[in-house]
């Protein structure tokens, strides 16, 4: 639970960083991934030298068992291909709503997936929650409403409101394959993979946008390198990675449940940075959406 909360803290910087970002909202998708993707592969390489070397100095049993090890080729299956499209499709339409509508719309909206997901456990999977999670899943939501709703006000925003609940349809189902591949593969060689997947389906998809709508593909200054950076390493890199390492443990629902904490963590950054003070009604709301998130993971436990 604790990974799955430090990388919703993690991606609830990204509407921020894809703000203050000079290049397109689907260039700022694809630079996220593609930028990542290589510090993910450096990861795993880091991760089986250290663990062949362990086994190479360990016992017979254990050296036997390295060798064995299934082959790479094994780790492209449907699921982490599936998500990597997912992902691919999620980030290109959540990052143009980003450009349409509040900082906290998009946000919110994205994180309609708990609604989805829960729906998804119902209808699909047959498994219904106990009563105990209904009740967090009301304050969490609830909480996450009075968190944003001051500063939504936005009549003039419906195209880029859209655009966010389709990013939460998209990231449902990432959630979901992910979750499906994790029971096959590790988590950083699943991010490795299905980061690279995401990031060869957006480049073209970026490239023809940026020209198309005469934005810039590449950052005009280092500050636009330094904002990618940022948001690879921050939101892909450690969030997302963080997240699919919870989602090993934890059901699909407590993830969406625990992932509302990044309106918290987005209107927090959005006060410290643009000046966007906090009401009472706002704090009450990121406290309910905190105890909902607490209720969640009790009734699972």
């Amino acid at each position: 639970m604790i990974a799955l909360l430090l990388g919703a803290v993690c991606i609830g910087f990204a509407p921020v960083l894809v703000r203050l970002s000079d290049v397109g909202p689907v260039a700022s998708a694809f630079w996220r991934v593609a930028l990542a993707a290589p510090v993910l592969w450096l990861l795993v390489a880091l991760v089986a030298r250290r663990a062949a070397g362990g086994a190479a100095t360990g016992p017979p049993a254990a050296r036997t068992d390295a060798v064995a090890a299934p082959p790479a080729a094994r780790l492209w299956s449907a699921a982490v291909l599936l998500s990597g499209l997912f992902f691919a499709a999620d980030l290109a339409t959540w990052h143009v709503s980003i450009q349409l509508t509040t900082v906290a719309n998009a946000t919110l909206l994205a994180n309609c997936a708990v609604l989805l997901a829960t729906l998804h456990a119902v209808l699909i999977q047959r498994r219904i929650p106990p009563p105990l999670y209904f009740v967090a899943l009301t304050l969490a939501v609830g909480g996450a409403l009075a968190l944003t709703a001051p500063r939504a006000g936005s009549a003039g925003h419906w195209r880029g409101d859209l655009l966010a609940l389709l990013a939460a349809v998209l990231y449902t189902g990432y959630l979901v394959t992910v979750k499906h591949a994790s029971r096959r593969h590790g988590t950083l060689p699943l991010m490795a993979a299905s980061t690279t997947i995401t990031a060869v389906a957006l480049a073209p998809v970026a490239l023809l946008l940026s020209l198309r709508a005469h934005q810039p593909f590449w950052p005009a200054q280092p500050r636009g390198w330094w904002v990618l950076l940022a948001l690879a390493l921050l939101t892909q890199v450690a969030g997302q990675g963080l997240i699919a390492r919870a989602l090993a443990r934890l059901s699909v629902t407590l993830s969406t449940t625990g992932l509302l904490l990044q309106p918290v963590v987005a209107a927090a950054v959005a006060w410290g940075l643009f000046g966007e003070s906090l009401r009472s009604s706002q704090i009450a709301g990121a406290l309910a959406l905190m105890l909902g998130i607490w209720l969640a993971r009790r009734s699972e436990a």
